[in-house]
């Protein structure tokens, strides 16, 4: 069993390497293919925050590459320069799912707001985990061992949580910009690429955290034998 359980880890990390491979390409790619609305990424999220109640949600540049969020603490949309300058496929497309996480916060989305709950625990959690671990193996107590495991599954749920949070905020995202006019029905294509490659990546940390957790189980109750 644990030999499987093993490739199965490693098969999901490869996968998990292949998503962020995918989610970089994508983006590259089409951060090449100008709009044809000519908007910005700014634009864009403006546009759809505007029209969705949220004028008062300030929008703000920053550096590095595929850093865009929202943050629910100060409610302001923050997006990579690649995105808020450019007039892309790809900047107007990781701008609008980062709206969409906004509007989720206005109306009260039920995952997003089980997130932010669960945000404070399992941030405490995944900080001891690894230590739990290690210090249960170390010394064979089979206490810490379960306990590592407790905090790690909170871990674990808050990923498996995240998959329809950003799932959520692309279909918001490409809803607007099919009925608003955004994009051109050829553009969809290209949108969808990019937003399908991202929400892949949180995929592929979910399954290899879910692996990861069933691999301790199993060792836990292999010891306890």
């Amino acid at each position: 069993m644990m030999p499987l359980m093993y490739l199965l880890v490693i098969i999901a990390f490869l996968f998990s390497l292949w998503a962020q491979f995918r989610v970089k390409g994508n983006f590259n790619k089409w951060a090449k293919v100008a709009n044809t609305s000519g908007m910005t990424g700014y634009d864009a999220a403006r546009r759809m925050l505007d029209a969705n109640g949220l004028g008062d949600v300030p929008i703000e540049p920053v550096r590095g590459a595929l850093s865009d969020h929202y943050d629910p603490i100060h409610r302001v949309v923050r997006l990579s320069e690649p995105v808020y300058y450019e007039r892309s496929i790809a900047a107007i497309s990781v701008a609008c799912h980062e709206v969409g996480h906004a509007i989720q916060h206005k109306v009260h989305y039920p995952m997003l707001t089980l997130r932010h709950r669960m945000f404070p625990v399992v941030n405490i959690a995944s900080g001891v985990a690894p230590f739990m671990l290690l210090a249960g193996f170390l010394f064979s107590s089979f206490n810490l061992i379960g306990l590592g495991i407790i905090f790690f599954s909170a871990a674990v749920a808050f990923q498996l949580v995240t998959l329809p949070v950003e799932f959520n905020a692309s279909n918001r995202a490409r809803q607007v910009m099919v009925e608003q006019g955004y994009i051109r029905n050829e553009e969809e294509r290209g949108v969808a690429k990019v937003l399908n490659a991202a929400a892949l990546t949180y995929v592929a940390a979910a399954l290899v955290s879910l692996l990861e957790l069933l691999r301790l189980i199993t060792m836990f109750l292999g010891n306890r034998e």
